[in-house]
């Protein structure tokens, strides 16, 4: 679990650290990045973790800011996990960490399995066009 830094406590490296750490959180936003999720289909993706943990890592990240909880009036009730505007502009990074992990795995001789890169790089060039970069 996180401990929460205000943001003009410490350095924008620790601040970055304290909001990104726990095992789940980056594949989180790597998963809801690509579209909203509810959080039975979280779980389902994410074989080893369990409803405690989730719950903890999704409260954190909606307290930080990255993402919205949206709650749907309808019987049963849903709820839908959603990246912010603030979620959104870590996106270039996970890219970034996406194509450090694919040098690592070449360098390793580890095969690939993934192939959710194609996704967020659509959506990283989108932002870098938005921004006229």
């Amino acid at each position: 679990m996180s401990k929460a830094v205000p943001a003009e406590a410490g350095c924008p490296m620790e601040i970055s650290i304290n909001v990104l750490s726990g095992k789940w959180k980056l594949k989180l936003l790597w998963m809801i990045a690509q579209h909203p999720y509810r959080f039975n289909e979280l779980q389902k993706n994410l074989d080893e973790i369990t409803t405690r943990t989730l719950t903890v890592q999704l409260r954190e990240l909606e307290r930080d800011g990255m993402i919205a909880r949206t709650i749907y009036p309808e019987i049963p009730p849903h709820v839908e996990y959603s990246l912010t505007p603030l979620g959104k502009s870590i996106l270039p990074v996970l890219h970034t960490l996406c194509e450090w992990g694919k040098t690592y795995q070449i360098a390793r001789g580890i095969p690939s399995k993934c192939e959710c890169g194609n996704v967020l790089e659509k959506i990283c060039d989108e932002k870098m066009q938005a921004h006229g970069k």
